[in-house]
């Protein structure tokens, strides 16, 4: 998918969910000292997950809530809150290079462990849309302050 088609992918789930579309991590940043808890989600967004489950699809099971990767930095983390934000963006980034998917933000009730221990969210409560811009200065990021694949 081209830049430009994710662009305009992600503006479109941004405006039919009337939610903000991010353009900096530091507005992500933001976020989540004004909200707490945040979690980010890829897929096709919130209309599309109104169901809130999420499936495993090495096994088929069912699981009671939508998968997330947390936002929130950790009590150890002691990097600034942007490089956590900039590495959770990349985990599963590349997931928003598949047509129709994008990245988006949200809280919710923590109601179990997916089978990688991520968070599964129940009565999930959109905040935001990851845009292309921020995705790529998170992976920018990322690169620069960290040693991916390092062991």
């Amino acid at each position: 998918m081209t830049d430009a088609e994710t662009a305009e992918v992600a503006h479109l789930v941004a405006t039919s969910n009337d939610l903000p579309l991010l353009d900096r991590l530091e507005d992500v940043v933001n976020l989540q000292r004004s909200l707490g808890e945040l979690y980010v989600r890829y897929s096709a967004g919130p209309q599309d997950d109104s169901p809130e489950e999420s499936e495993d699809k090495e096994s088929g099971c069912r699981l009671p809530g939508l998968s997330t990767n947390p936002i929130t930095p950790e009590p150890w983390w002691n990097r600034p809150a942007v490089e956590w934000v900039a590495r959770q963006l990349c985990q599963y980034g590349h997931l928003s290079e598949r047509p129709g998917v994008v990245g988006w933000l949200l809280t919710g009730s923590l109601v179990g462990r997916g089978p990688d221990s991520e968070p599964l969210l129940a009565d999930v409560r959109p905040q935001a849309v990851i845009s292309p811009d921020c995705q790529r200065a998170a992976a920018e990021l990322y690169e620069a302050a960290f040693e991916p694949g390092r062991h």
